[in-house]
């Protein structure tokens, strides 16, 4: 017994009884559907990057890391359904998993966003130093000073900031980083200022 790769009920004729396609017919459905989502999760990938941007999280890299697990391992579970589907085997339960990752850079990208736009806690300061600092080309461009930590455990912190404080700040300066707790918890940098 196996299932139409379009509608996943199951079919005992190369004619499906539910959706009444072909095995043939079924695999370009499929595939068109699997292209379409692609681009969706594609999008929303673009969309979360450029929400860490606005209201850049502590954490940042770490987030970027996960993302990008998430990104690499959907697509290539999206490979692997359409190398299965054109050689007509079952993908009924690969097509429900990676369906279901569509919308996850999306909520990611909702959560980052309004994580910032809707904190309304006091801001926090604390005093750093700054150890270093690197940038990375491409899109989108990252800019980071390295300052020393605050918080038990930790060596030190890569702050996300923009053009104008990686130019001014230099190793050794002595700084004030201001962040917000976050509505979700997820604590964020909203500015960087001399001391």
């Amino acid at each position: 017994m196996t299932h139409c790769l379009d509608c996943g009920s199951e079919r005992t004729s190369d004619q499906c009884l539910a959706c009444g396609l072909t095995t043939a017919a079924a695999e370009l459905v499929v595939r068109r559907r699997l292209v379409r989502r692609t681009a969706i999760f594609l999008v929303g990938i673009i969309v979360f990057v450029a929400a860490s941007q606005v209201f850049p999280p502590l954490e940042l890299d770490s987030i970027l890391i996960f993302a990008g697990l998430v990104f690499f391992l959907s697509l290539a579970l999206g490979y692997w359904i359409d190398f299965r589907a054109r050689k007509h085997q079952e993908i009924e339960v690969m097509k429900r998993i990676y369906f279901g990752m569509i919308p996850v850079p999306w909520i990611f990208a909702g959560l980052i966003f309004l994580n910032g736009k809707l904190d309304t806690s006091r801001p926090v300061r604390v005093p750093a130093t700054v150890v270093g600092k690197f940038a990375t080309g491409g899109l989108p461009r990252s800019r980071r000073l390295v300052v020393t930590s605050w918080r038990y455990g930790r060596r030190v912190e890569r702050i996300a900031v923009d053009q104008n404080d990686f130019d001014r700040f230099q190793p050794h300066d002595d700084i004030i980083i201001q962040m917000q707790k976050g509505e979700f918890s997820i604590p964020w940098v909203y500015g960087v200022f001399r001391e």
